[in-house]
């Protein structure tokens, strides 16, 4: 679903969406307390968190990207990684999220590590993106790694 899909939006997501994100965190606070899983829960709210905290514009667009990643790969775990959102399989780092105003940059990065399986042999592949706002080709473009990078 694109940023301006939906009903009314606020920042990306319409308010149906957000009020879903909210319902979220609220089960990954319970989760958070209990023993089994309160790891993973509380590392997902340290990520949701962390993106609450953005700029109206980083925010939308880190809302937008967890969102693809977190359906497109459910088996990579939201963690924060350099105090930003990033997305593990079985604790390493697959990809990740930089806020460009946190890091005094003009545009946010989306991004890969070597854990990602994008090197297709022809000696050039991509590490990582400048992010201003998601269209609905960039959505597309991010879905279509995230998959390969799991692959």
């Amino acid at each position: 679903m694109s940023a301006n899909a939906g009903d009314k939006t606020t920042g990306g997501f319409s308010e149906q969406e957000r009020a879903a994100m909210k319902e979220r965190t609220a089960e990954l606070k319970k989760e958070a307390g209990r023993g089994r899983g309160g790891k993973k829960a509380a590392e997902e709210l340290d990520v949701l968190s962390k993106i609450a905290e953005m700029a109206a514009s980083d925010r939308a667009v880190a809302e937008r990207i967890h969102a693809i990643v977190t359906t497109t790969a459910p088996e990579l775990s939201p963690k924060l990684w350099y105090g930003q959102p990033a997305y593990a399989r079985k604790g390493k780092v697959v990809c990740f999220f930089r806020s460009g105003q946190v890091d005094k940059e003009p545009y946010s990065t989306f991004g890969f590590t070597t854990e990602a399986n994008l090197d297709d042999g022809s000696g050039l592949w991509p590490t990582s993106y400048a992010v201003t706002e998601l269209s609905d080709q960039a959505e597309n473009t991010i879905t279509t790694l995230v998959q390969r990078a799991i692959g």
